[in-house]
This record gives C-alpha cells, structure tokens and sequence, in this order.
C-alpha cells in the first residue's frame, strides 16, 4: 500500500500493490504522482532511447484509466502502442523500466508476453479499434457483462483507414467498448487531410457542449404534463445540435460522444471515464493532450523528440534528424532529381523526416504529398500519379509496406504502372522489436510479378540505383536500404547497379546484397578461401548471375531478412537443375529488440559470424 499518505508528494516508489495502490491516492497526489512518472520516463528515454513526447502527453489520461478500470480483466489496447510507458509503469514493471528497448529488456511497445496488463500486441497503427471491439464481443459471448475494452488512439493513427472500419463495425455494437481520442494535434509529422481540419473544429469549440449542458439543466426544471421538459424535447436534441454545433461523425457512427476533455486534468478524466463506464452504449471520448508535457524542449518541439536516440538529448543533438544516414542521402538525391524533372513527385504517410523527404518538402511543395498514415491510400495514389504522367515515388518504412499489399498487387502490377518505392529501415531496426524489423519486404516485393528490386550496399549505389529506378525501369520498382549511416569501408571502384563478382579461384561462393556485403568482405580480409558475389539489382535475378553460380560447388548466401521466399532461396530455386547446393543463412523467425549489431551476430551475418560459417565450409570441402 502507499507510505506516508499523510503526504502530498507520492512517488511511484511508494506504489507497492500496482495497478490497485493507484486508485487510493488524492487527486492532489496524483499530480506530484504524474511529474515522478514523468521524471522516470524523461530519465530512462534520454539514456536508452524511445517514445518521449507521445509518452508525457499521456500520463493523466492512463493514471485515470486505471483509477477507474480493472486491468486486466478490463482490456487496455493502446493504438501503435509508443504512448504506453506510463501504463507500464502502473501495472509494475518499474523496477525494470531501466532495462526499456535494452535487450532481454522492456519492449518500446505493449507485448502480451511481457505482461497480462498488455491486452494486445502494439506497434503499427490504427489496429486498437477493431482488437478492442474483438475482445469486447468476446467478453459479451463468455457472458462477462462487467467490464470494458478501452482503445487508445491518437489522431495520427486516426487517420488510418482501418480506424474507421473497426468504428463503423463497432459504434454498433452492444458490446462493452469505450475509444479514447488522445488528440495532441501532432503525430510524427504535422497531422494532415479533412480529418485533422475537423478534430481541431471539435477541439477548438465548446459552445455545443456548454451550452447543451447549460440548457439540459433549465429543462429539467420545467414541468409539462408529467415529464420533465428535458424528456418532452428529447426527440428535438439533433436540432439543438444542428443550431449550436453539428453532430459529431462519432456520434453519427452510433456513440455517445464525450469531450473535448482536458487530458492533464486527473479529475475531468476520471469523471469522464466513469460516465463512460456507466452508459450502455458504445462511448467515445475526446481527450485533449499537449504532446511532450512537462517537458520544455519536448513541448516546443513534439516532432524532434518523438523518437529519441539513445543519449541524444545529452550530446545536444536537439533535432535528432541525422543528415548522415541513407535516408538523407536518398532524400537529398530525390530532391536533385526533381530540380530537374518536373514529373517526379513525392509522397509519404507521415513521415517526412523519418524518411529523409524534408528536403524535397521544402523544395518542391507543390509535388510532396503527406497522405497521413495511410499506406493502402498511398500506394494506389502513387499508381493514380503515375497513369496520368508523373513519376511518383513513395518512401516508406520496410515494416509499414507490408499493409499495402493488395494495392501492390492489384492496383500497381496487374497492368503495371510505374511507380518507385524507397524501401526505408530495410533489414535490422534494433531497439523497436519485432513489429518494426524490416525482413519482410523482399519475400513480399519478389513474389509479385513486374517488380524490380535493388538493395544498394552504399550511399554512392543508393544513388545510381535511384536513377536507374526512375528512368530506366519500367513498371513497379523497390530501391531498398538499410536504417542509420553507411559504415562501409569496402573499395567504391566500379559501383554499379547490378552485381560485382570477386574470384580468387576458389570452387566455393559467398553471395550476398545490401550492407552485408561490408561484413562479407571483412571477412574476406581473413584470407579465408572463397570468391564473393555482391547483388545490387537483386530480384529479378539475371541471367548473368546465374551462369556465374554455375561455376562453383558450393554457394553459401547470407540475406538480411527471413529465409523463407528471400534471395537465397530464389537463387537455389534456380540452380536446383545443376545441383549446385546453396546453403542460406538468413533469419527463420521473428527478431527480438536489441541493437543491430547484437542482431546481426546472432544471425551469423557479421563478419565474425560469416567467417566462422565460411572458414567450417573450408574444411567440409577440402
């Protein structure tokens, strides 16, 4: 239980029973309870990197969540899920909150295998609304009429379009559902479209709600024929909204619609979520948070301290925006182009600095398209762009791609249209854990007919690969690329766009693409005894490069990515008839939060993991 309750200041320390200890203290003692909650987080995301901004802003809102609820009987699904620290603060996991986004530590995001507090697996967007209706149907069917599912959205993932089916499918429903709009009016780009327009209507304006509260009281005052007046004019209510403020889209979709509430204010939280908890109806709430509270320099700046690098705060690295990185070249070099190409266009869905398209924003506004998150949207805009003329490429996260999938196929291969896609974080992210990881994308890029796939080993074949994508390709093309800065130190003679084959004479072949070729050629160093093949243009493969394989007895590939359906396997795939074996080495299932480098070790793919695999060759067939 709590210590020294005769004192204001409680700290989360003195929570010893979580999350039941926090429903006990004052409201008083809740705010020094929310600035210690803070202090943690700003301490432990300055030294391990993470979520800063969206976490300050939501600290009130998830003290109150479960002030009210009972997790984890009442299900908590927190949408993309990097505003959930606090949560995991309350359901006692404090003591290894400093191990956060560390290896074998704390996820950046909500894991059910973590903690039963964590009702859903979090990570990409827009995914709460529809998980949150499925377990509150679900607890209607196991007859569980007590408690809730709660989502927890921002208006950044609002803008996804899978938000809206699950509220359609859900403002329906008779089950036990309540959404929470945590409306911060920033994302990690500055919010976009209608929508955004609409939220900051409803955030900005309070007549509707004051003065339906206002008339609501003198009505039930007044008598008439045995029923209040406030039940007489009942049926009346939708005027009273069209005269003073019209009806929210949310209420439209069949809820009850609460806010805007102040999302810093403990109290007007928890009063709106008991309301809430007490209506039979599907509830929506509209919460206003100022994103990065408490904070000044997050506070001034919500966007550059959303993802926080390790440290970075403490170098003074105040933008963190790094412009040595393969995402600033490729957006540098996008920018050159479209100073003298009028038809190439740029889009991207919120995440314009994350991708390195700032440059191009600030160059070229009236051709860079920030279509919100919103992949699906983006794709089959891309194909709409490229039908009429201009050369749209869309840059994008490996790990978000993979919602677009259908769009791929149908809208951009089937009668192919050419659009470039810049595969960003291609490969190992890191910290961010198995949602983010890019080794997804080749298998899904590779098995649609018309694709052309390269992955650049450097910044000076980023380049000529992104050329050759927009004007000597036809059809849907990927250039992909790996997260952070090149780090090669490989010979940058002859940089091509299709492959570089190294023979010493050996009889064995060690084949690979992208940043690994910096790995693999370290090792080379070693005088170990085997020829190397490098891919730029990997998939399709060429002719060429399947004569070359011809040559030698054994192929031994190493592919930063899932095994199944990568280059490795198409490779084999293709020499099958010869019987040349090819022994990939690539990940066979989902990777773990760590740093790259511990990653790529695990998987054999650094140069001390390829050697020790090549050098084992050697012996085997000598």
């Amino acid at each position: 239980m709590i210590a020294d309750m005769n004192e204001k200041k409680i700290r989360l320390s003195d929570l010893h029973d979580l999350p039941k200890d926090i429903k006990d203290p004052s409201y008083e003692e809740c705010d020094e309870l929310c600035r210690d909650i803070r202090r943690t987080i700003v301490r432990t995301v300055m030294k391990n990197g993470g979520h800063l901004s969206s976490n300050l802003g939501t600290v009130e809102l998830i003290v109150a969540m479960h002030r009210v609820f009972d997790s984890p009987e009442d299900k908590f699904v927190f949408d993309v899920g990097h505003q959930a620290y606090t949560h995991k603060l309350l359901t006692g996991r404090l003591s290894d909150f400093p191990k956060l986004r560390k290896e074998n530590g704390l996820s950046g995001f909500t894991r059910p295998s973590e903690s039963e507090h964590d009702a859903f697996i979090s990570g990409h967007s827009s995914t709460s609304v529809s998980a949150a209706l499925g377990m509150a149907e679900a607890m209607k069917l196991s007859g569980d009429n007590v408690h809730h599912a709660i989502a927890v959205i921002g208006d950044g993932a609002l803008t996804g379009g899978m938000a809206y089916e699950g509220l359609n499918n859900a403002g329906k429903s008779d089950a036990k559902i309540i959404v929470i709009l945590n409306h911060n009016d920033m994302s990690i780009s500055k919010n976009v479209g209608a929508l955004a327009k609409y939220l900051t209507k409803i955030r900005g304006n309070s007549k509707y709600l004051n003065a339906k509260k206002a008339v609501k009281n003198t009505l039930s005052k007044i008598p008439v024929g045995g029923e209040t007046l406030t039940n007489a004019v009942s049926e009346s209510k939708a005027v009273l909204k069209g005269i003073l403020y019209h009806s929210t889209m949310f209420e439209d979709l069949g809820f009850v619609y609460l806010g805007p509430v102040d999302g810093h204010n403990v109290k007007e939280l928890q009063e709106a979520l008991e309301s809430a908890k007490r209506i039979d109806k599907p509830v929506f709430i509209h919460v206003n948070t100022v994103k990065g509270k408490g904070f000044r320099p997050a506070e001034d700046n919500p966007g550059a301290f959303h993802g926080v690098p390790a440290k970075a705060y403490v170098n003074n690295d105040s933008d963190f925006i790094s412009e040595d990185s393969f995402s600033a070249e490729f957006g540098r070099k996008l920018n050159e182009m479209a100073d003298c190409d009028e038809r190439i266009c740029a889009i991207t869905a919120a995440m314009k600095y994350g991708t390195g398209l700032q440059y191009f924003a600030a160059s070229h506004k009236d051709r860079f398209f920030d279509v919100g998150i919103a992949e699906q949207h983006a794709v089959t805009f891309a194909c709409g762009l490229a039908k009429c003329g201009k050369i749209p490429v869309f840059a994008v996260y490996s790990s978000f791609i993979q919602r677009s999938f259908d769009q791929l196929i149908h809208d951009c291969s089937i009668e192919p249209v050419h659009v470039v896609f810049g595969i960003d974080r291609a490969g190992i992210v890191g910290e961010d854990g198995e949602t983010h990881q890019g080794i997804f994308d080749v298998p899904m890029l590779t098995c649609i007919p018309h694709m052309t796939v390269y992955s650049p080993s450097c910044y000076d074949e980023l380049k000529i690969c992104l050329d050759e994508a927009v004007y000597k390709c036809s059809g849907p093309v990927a250039v992909r690329y790996p997260r952070g800065a090149d780090h090669s130190e490989f010979p940058k003679d002859n940089v091509s766009c299709t492959f570089k084959h190294v023979s010493r004479g050996s009889d064995i072949l060690a084949v690979t693409y992208g940043r690994i070729w910096n790995e693999l050629f370290a090792a080379s160093e070693k005088s170990v005894d085997f020829d190397m093949l490098k891919l730029t243009k990997i998939f399709p493969i060429s002719k060429e490069v399947f004569e070359i394989c011809r040559r030698y007895r054994h192929i031994y590939f190493f592919e930063e990515g899932i095994k199944s359906g990568g280059i490795g396997e198409h490779l084999a795939a293709g020499l099958s008839e010869s019987g040349i074996p090819v022994t990939v080495n690539a990940a066979d299932d989902f990777i773990k939060q760590a740093p790259a480098a511990s990653a790529l070790s695990k998987l054999g793919l650094d140069e001390s993991g390829i050697l020790h695999i090549l050098k084992k060759a050697e012996k085997q067939e000598n």
